[in-house]
């Protein structure tokens, strides 16, 4: 199983943990370390363009990991939809799993928390769905 993580750089204090969690995740599971491959993009905004391009690329699974964190602004507001949408459009246009692993905190002591190592890894969660369905669309043949 090939996987590509897309990880906004934007907030990398938390997307490099988040990262780290999926990559452990997939190679728990069997994956091997050469077969996940990270695309960094920008940030959050950016994450459905790439997921969709790469999945057209023939990838088994596509992991988007992000964080955004509430300012003053309804900015915070507007990626986020974007963000979710844009991720769940690039999932049904191509027909690959794709799954969310976008944090949305009202601050950054909240997105660590979702970042810390081990099961409650928001990045490992995301990945785990991302095998777990690549799996399911291998059940459905070719």
């Amino acid at each position: 199983m090939r996987v590509a993580l897309i990880v906004a750089k934007y907030h990398d204090f938390i997307t490099d943990r988040l990262e780290s969690g999926a990559r452990q995740a997939l190679q728990e599971r069997g994956v091997a370390a050469g077969d996940i491959v990270t695309f960094p993009v920008p940030g959050a905004y950016e994450l459905a363009q790439a997921a969709q391009r790469v999945a057209e690329e023939g990838w088994d699974a596509v992991v988007c990991l992000g964080c955004l964190i509430r300012g003053e602004t309804i900015h915070f507001d507007v990626i986020a939809s974007a963000a979710a949408d844009g991720i769940m459009r690039a999932a049904q246009a191509t027909a690959t799993p794709i799954t969310f692993g976008v944090l949305t905190t009202n601050t950054a002591e909240e997105a660590m928390a979702r970042a810390v190592d081990g099961p409650a890894n928001k990045g490992r969660e995301a990945a785990v769905a991302a095998f777990e369905m690549a799996t399911l669309y291998g059940t459905f043949g070719a």
